[in-house]
């Protein structure tokens, strides 16, 4: 029984009121016959540092590399690779300590896993690589193409950080109100650790259309043990507010500089009306980031792959072919 949650509970539902209410309540959902059991088909590991990192691949050519966020895994990608993989070499990781990856012994804080995912790159020999990211999978994802413009050929991202935060007042008062119980020390271990509130509440309410059952014992899984949830209580406490942490402000700083700056072909897929970067930043957005192409993909709330993969997995393919050489 979830205890003491009014005012997060209440943001999760005013999300899904927000999106019900938003265009004709149309999406395009989980492809018809999900495709879960084929994307399954490409699982690997790979020893990375101190791990396993499991990744699923399909297709071949140019590499194109998936990274989710909080609290997901590569299963969040299902059904938006099968329209990628038929131009490209799909690989979608499991970040450390998520999907079926290993649980290292880590601090998972962001500069940690940025270092994984650099090692998984050159492990793997990933080569003129085009980056897919997503929520903190975003600041992974622009974090090593400022620190590797080389080998970044492109960049298509979606709800996600493109610059560090100057205050809570930064951000939507709904996402606000959730990131102060998330950081509060006297409650967000509780919250986030012992009720497993990410799983059981914020993934469910992020999603327009809902998730199955069965969706949601597939992120459950990697997280059944409450000592396994330290990667989603760290997530929320990384986010750089105010300067803090240093570190991090320090590379989302590098980063956003990279963003405003560096030509590399950017695809902004958005949705209404989203949260992280709802379709109202995007004068914005576009105003600031060179090459980039903005494409609504239609309603939706945070995690658009679940409510719109078809939309997302066409405007990529669409993308690629046109925008990235």
């Amino acid at each position: 029984m979830l205890r003491n949650l009014s005012p997060t509970v209440a943001v999760v539902l005013t999300l899904v009121a927000l999106g019900a209410g938003c265009g004709d309540g149309s999406t395009s959902g989980s492809s018809p016959g999900d495709s879960s059991a084929r994307f399954a088909e490409g699982s690997n590991f790979v020893d990375v540092l101190d791990t396993k990192i499991h990744f699923v691949q399909h297709g071949e050519g140019r590499p194109v590399l998936f990274i989710h966020g909080n609290p997901t895994s590569s299963h969040l990608w299902r059904n938006v690779t099968p329209h990628v993989s038929p131009l490209a070499r799909t690989i979608a990781i499991d970040l450390a300590g998520h999907g079926d990856s290993g649980k290292p012994d880590i601090d998972y804080r962001f500069p940690t896993q940025l270092r994984y995912v650099e090692e998984f790159i050159r492990v793997l020999g990933l080569e003129d690589v085009v980056l897919v990211i997503h929520d903190w999978g975003s600041g992974l994802g622009f974090a090593y193409a400022s620190r590797h413009p080389e080998n970044v050929r492109g960049i298509a991202f979606m709800e996600g950080m493109i610059r560090p935060f100057e205050s809570l007042d930064d951000v939507s008062p709904l996402f606000a109100s959730a990131l102060g119980r998330f950081r509060d020390p006297a409650i967000s271990r509780d919250l986030l650790i012992t009720q497993n509130l990410f799983i059981e509440q914020l993934l469910p309410g992020g999603v327009l259309t809902g998730l199955s059952e069965a969706d949601l014992d597939i992120y459950r899984a990697p997280f059944l043990d409450p000592a396994s949830r330290e990667p989603i209580w760290r997530w929320p406490n990384e986010i750089p507010i105010a300067g803090e942490p240093a570190d991090n402000h320090a590379i989302f700083e590098t980063y956003a500089a990279y963003l405003r700056t560096d030509s590399v072909p950017k695809l902004w897929l958005y949705g209404t009306p989203g949260v992280l970067l709802p379709e109202s930043k995007r004068d914005e957005i576009v105003g600031v980031m060179p090459n980039l192409t903005a494409v609504g993909v239609g309603p939706g709330l945070h995690y658009l792959q679940e409510d719109q993969p078809d939309a997302i997995g066409r405007a990529i393919a669409t993308w690629l072919e046109e925008a990235v050489d």
